[in-house]
């Protein structure tokens, strides 16, 4: 089974991937193919469409090498690249899918899309807390909201709701998201 979790800065995407390894999936993010061929990391891969310079994967960097390999090798490329780094792997969890070329790739591989939503303020805190490298130029509210926007002109992960089989509001305590995962595994019966 493959699931892609699809959503906005910080709404809970990487959560709900967590909490599916939990039940046996694996986990990768579709910003890892990007990071590993940044780095040069790419002994776990089968194949990879080119290496460029190696440089640091920041968000912009990433956002545009990810751009890059879209335009050049199809708007699946980065599920193609996920899937083959996690290729022994039963059940496959995607956190970060971006575009309606990303969705239908998985969907016509048999997986199905989770979109995971929560209020602005409650993602910039959260944005806050979880302190990743990549997030290090948001420096204020104003800042976050910018990069949101900025990835919704992009993505259009707004319209990605639409596309999902199903939509979790993320607005209240890591408890209630946890249950909320708990119950899709359940209605799926998949996972360990």
């Amino acid at each position: 089974m493959i699931i892609g979790v699809v959503g906005k800065i910080a709404a809970g995407k990487t959560t709900i991937a967590k909490f599916l390894e939990e039940f046996g999936f694996c986990r990768i993010s579709c910003s890892d193919p990007l990071i590993d061929l940044l780095t040069h990391k790419i002994e776990e891969y089968s194949w990879v469409p080119e290496l460029p310079e190696k440089s640091k994967p920041s968000r912009e960097r990433l956002i545009e090498y990810g751009k890059y390999l879209k335009d050049r090798y199809g708007e699946d490329i980065l599920i193609r690249l996920t899937l083959d780094k996690k290729r022994h792997c039963r059940d496959v969890v995607i956190d970060g899918v971006r575009s309606n070329g990303e969705i239908e790739a998985i969907k016509k591989r048999g997986g199905l899309i989770i979109y995971v939503d929560a209020k602005p303020e409650l993602r910039y805190e959260r944005l806050l807390k979880r302190k990743a490298s990549k997030d290090r130029e948001i420096k204020s509210f104003e800042d976050f909201i910018a990069m949101d926007n900025t990835e919704e002109r992009l993505y259009q992960t707004s319209t990605l709701k639409n596309l999902a089989n199903i939509i979790i509001e993320n607005n209240g305590t890591l408890d209630e998201l946890r249950k909320a995962v708990e119950k899709i595994i359940a209605e799926l019966g998949v996972g360990k």
